[in-house]
């Protein structure tokens, strides 16, 4: 059940947390409470803390705005938390979030329904720091983190493995490197909204992603009409696939030399940053709708037992 019948309905938006991505996060909550506010919810920002039941408890919010990122608020902890809570929120359910935070499961997913991915395993960190664990290039990433957090691309040239810092976790996924260019779609209810190309100098890690000029992004993507269709195909099926709700934005490499062949799904993410420099907000003002418009949307989609 929405919330469209109810007048003008208070909305928590959670962020923060305890994630990698905390301050990401902040940023994406602190910007759709701003957006709502235009639309005139009654907005109250919640710093997500290890009381937030109880927090949520006192304030008795209409819709829980799901701002955040990385490990509990994206995973399936917090969803499963409002869903006992009876709190309608916004984004994908516990199944679909806990999937998609894995990648290695996510990958298992995407083959199940029919979509292209590159080789990876699964490997403890103590042997990638000791050995190359399959022939570079290969990237090195958490398995259950996102934006580009502790992201290690091991290339040809390198004369040994990656040594991996401290922070990283005791298992983590090994990918052959998908060459190309980075494009993605996002996906809102039952549709793909458009396909942006992401230009940037080096690689698109965590700076290029948030900080003002890490990248340029060309939407709609300039590429050949059957690969934007198939990146708009192909995002909608993974949406599917993994059971997502709401919104949700899947990552492409495409290798302009192999054409069709050559266009492999990366991930595909949950709750996408909603910042000034984020992608889903942008393809849905390609779409013709503002970010309030984009956030009162997220808000009246929501439910529980999503």
């Amino acid at each position: 059940m929405g919330t469209s019948s109810r007048q003008t309905p208070t909305v928590a938006v959670i962020m923060g947390g305890p994630s990698a991505e905390r301050e990401v996060s902040l940023d994406t909550g602190h910007a759709c409470a701003a957006a709502l506010r235009e639309r005139d919810y009654k907005v109250v920002e919640v710093d997500a803390g290890p009381d937030l039941c109880a927090v949520l408890t006192d304030l008795k919010p209409d819709v829980v705005l799901n701002c955040l990122h990385g490990r509990w608020g994206e995973d399936g902890c917090v969803q499963g938390m409002l869903e006992w809570m009876g709190l309608p929120y916004t984004h994908s359910g516990v199944l679909a979030s806990a999937l998609a935070m894995d990648k290695q499961r996510t990958k298992d997913v995407y083959r199940a329904h029919g979509l292209p991915v590159v080789e990876s395993v699964i490997a403890l960190s103590d042997e990638v720091r000791a050995r190359h664990v399959m022939a570079p290039p290969y990237v090195v990433k958490p398995n259950n983190e996102g934006s580009s957090v502790g992201v290690y691309l091991v290339n040809k040239e390198n004369n040994g493995p990656p040594q991996l810092d401290d922070q990283m976790p005791d298992e983590v996924m090994v990918e052959a490197f998908a060459p190309g260019r980075e494009l993605t779609t996002t996906v809102m209810g039952d549709r793909a909204l458009t396909v942006t190309d992401i230009l940037t100098t080096g690689w698109y890690d965590y700076d290029a992603k948030y900080k003002e000029g890490g990248s340029s992004h060309v939407v709609p993507a300039d590429v050949p009409q059957d690969i934007f269709d198939l990146c708009m195909e192909y995002a909608l099926r993974a949406h599917n696939a993994l059971g997502c709700r709401g919104v949700s934005r899947t990552d492409f490499r495409w290798d302009e030399a192999k054409g069709a062949a050559g266009l492999v799904l990366l991930e595909t993410n949950t709750q996408p940053g909603m910042t000034a420099t984020s992608l889903a907000p942008e393809q849905g003002a390609a779409c013709g709708m503002s970010f309030p418009d984009f956030c009162a949307w997220m808000v009246e989609d929501a439910s529980c037992s999503r």
